[in-house]
């Protein structure tokens, strides 16, 4: 059982960059990824707190401690005709999973979705983690079975981008194409 505590959610800001990667590694050892971080400090920094932001962070606390965290940014329905909140990540330390932390940042999360006039709130989550889908479906969230998520990375990112070249293309533009990205 889990002591009575005092929670508390607050977006994130550049102080909490060295947080919000120690988060993203714990996240990645529960999900047995821990060897596809290769996010730094300063990548955070540039992605999460640059002129044009790229996502946002919610941070979780319990009595004042880092508890949890998810990030989040928006996506864009053409069938709904607005944009959507797309949370790409949300962990609770486990030594504090049961107190409602996952809860209260779901919560907070769909209060932004509807300040901003979000037409959807999504998600993804892995096929093993039965207990998040359980806590997922009792907040009445449903899985979309009949969706398949695709990715292209590192080399295969690389080539695709520089397969077909648009006569449009400026030279700056080419040079990047033929990049190998970052693993």
């Amino acid at each position: 059982m889990i002591a009575l505590m005092t929670i508390r959610i607050e977006r994130a800001t550049e102080r909490d960059v060295p947080v919000i990667l120690q988060m993203i590694r714990d996240l990645a050892e529960y999900e047995r990824m821990s060897d596809q971080v290769v996010a730094t400090e300063a990548d955070l920094r540039e992605s999460l707190f640059s002129e044009r932001r790229d996502a946002e962070v919610l941070l979780a606390y319990a009595d004042d401690k880092p508890a949890g965290f998810a990030l989040f940014f928006h996506n864009f329905s053409t069938f709904v005709g607005r944009k959507g909140l797309y949370l790409e990540d949300l962990f609770v330390k486990p030594e504090l999973r049961g107190a409602g932390i996952g809860k209260r940042l779901l919560v907070e999360l769909a209060r932004i979705a509807v300040e901003r006039r979000c037409g959807r709130f999504e998600w993804s989550v892995l096929d093993w983690n039965e207990p998040a889908i359980g806590f997922y479906k009792k907040l009445g969230a449903v899985p979309l079975n009949e969706w398949t998520i695709f990715r292209v990375t590192g080399d295969a990112l690389a080539q695709l981008a520089a397969s077909e070249r648009s006569p449009n293309m400026n030279a700056e533009a080419a040079k990047i194409a033929d990049r190998r990205p970052l693993r």
